[in-house]
């Protein structure tokens, strides 16, 4: 109803079982199409931005940078698929069919199992067009279920998810992965202690990228050995094709290791904002680089390590405090599951660092143990004023803890009497 309200011609349905208007209304229609003709330029999707600490805003995503993307995952994760031997163009299949049971031989075609959302870019494009246009099996869940997908896994050979997804795949007693080739992780940063456990416990080393709503795919770790190698806790190098630089508050750029603004360009990066003429301008440099946001390092070998949000830096008693660091040094101490690291108003300091970290197993940490562990590791402006124990971390359907409502809550710890 709000569909049509809106002035919108046509909406179909299609549910699990596949009834629905749309297969209904197709089944009315020819069985060849002719594809209509569209530029590099021309507008194919408005993806909104996750939000997680501002408003949403819709990036405009053109048909090339759909295109760009897609082609250059599809060589750079080494995508597989071989022509079937016995089968001429036009030629029908062995009676019976192909098996969607089947289980791929080591050197077979690529088959996705695809359980993301797909009103992300993540499951939206970089998987369902990963296999679209290598023409690959997809296995589909409309919802992640760990126990579902560890039951497909045998069947599959590429999996993409979100950290979170990971975690709950490793609490499954039965992981066969003996099929597989690649696991693929985005969308919010992947712990360092799952990418060890998931290791240790299948073989395989998760492969992390770094993407976002406005450029789809920046950059990887590598996927072919020869390629180079996987290194957890870091982004890789940029993609083929693909612009990056680290640079400082004054826009120059970033020594090795030296921490700064993520800023890229390519074919891949979108026009702009949806009718926000002014924050597109905002976004990009003078030279026609876009701002990420992201705050990160390059090493030596061209590896992003990505260090937060630029807009979670936090500034205490005029210092810089970047809460991923502090994240990762809390995330070691015993009894952490998680943590989120944040700046609160505070009449001394302008702002406070607060930490607000789960239980790993049944026994909370112990909060003043955690502050007196971490002067011992890190410089007194960083350590936090206050850690609170909570069960959980708030997050948005794609995995991301949403630092913004935490900020929120905790707005009022230190001006409040």
């Amino acid at each position: 109803k709000l569909a049509f309200q809106r002035g919108v011609r046509w909406v179909f349905t299609l549910n699990d079982d596949r009834s629905g208007t749309l297969l209904d209304r197709a089944t009315q229609m020819s069985d060849q199409h002719v594809p209509v003709a569209r530029d590099a330029d021309d507008l194919a999707a408005i993806l909104y931005t996750s939000g997680t600490t501002g408003r949403s805003k819709g990036a405009m995503l053109s048909h090339g940078n759909l295109l760009s993307n897609a082609q250059t995952l599809k060589a750079f994760w080494d995508w597989k698929r071989s022509e079937p031997p016995n089968l001429a163009r036009g030629a029908k299949p062995p009676e019976g069919g192909e098996s969607a049971r089947e289980r791929p031989s080591a050197d077979s075609d690529d088959v996705l199992l695809h359980a993301l959302p797909i009103f992300h870019v993540h499951g939206l494009f970089v998987a369902s067009h990963g296999a679209l246009l290598n023409g690959s099996k997809m296995i589909w869940f409309n919802r992640f279920d760990a126990t579902a997908v560890a039951g497909r896994l045998p069947e599959a050979t590429v999996f993409m998810g979100v950290p979170t997804l990971y975690v709950r795949l490793l609490q499954e007693k039965t992981l066969d992965t003996r099929h597989m080739r690649l696991f693929i992780s985005g969308s919010a940063p992947l712990l360092i202690e799952t990418w060890r456990d998931w290791q240790a416990r299948t073989g395989h080393l998760i492969l992390e990228r770094y993407g976002m709503s406005e450029t789809l795919m920046l950059t990887s770790n590598p996927c072919r050995p020869e390629d180079g190698q996987r290194i957890g806790g870091t982004v890789g190098p940029a993609l083929p094709g693909v612009g990056l630089r680290i640079v400082d508050d004054a826009g120059r750029p970033c020594a090795v290791d030296e921490i700064g603004h993520v800023q890229v360009r390519g074919p891949n990066v979108f026009s702009g904002y949806w009718q926000m003429p002014e924050k597109t301008a905002e976004e990009f440099t003078a030279d026609g680089w876009f701002k990420t946001g992201d705050v990160g390092r390059v090493d030596g070998r061209g590896y992003l390590t990505l260090i937060g949000r630029s807009k979670d830096l936090i500034i205490s008693g005029g210092f810089n405090v970047y809460p991923a660091e502090i994240e990762g040094f809390l995330n070691e101490l015993p009894g952490v599951g998680e943590s989120a690291v944040i700046g609160v108003p505070h009449p001394d300091f302008g702002e406070a660092v607060v930490a607000i970290v789960t239980p790993r197993g049944g026994t909370p940490p112990d909060a003043d143990g955690l502050i007196r562990a971490l002067k011992a590791r890190i410089a007194g402006f960083k350590v936090p004023k206050r850690v609170i124990v909570a069960a959980e971390l708030p997050r948005n359907a794609m995995g991301k803890v949403q630092k913004k409502l935490l900020r929120e809550q905790q707005a009022g710890l230190f001006t409040h009497p």
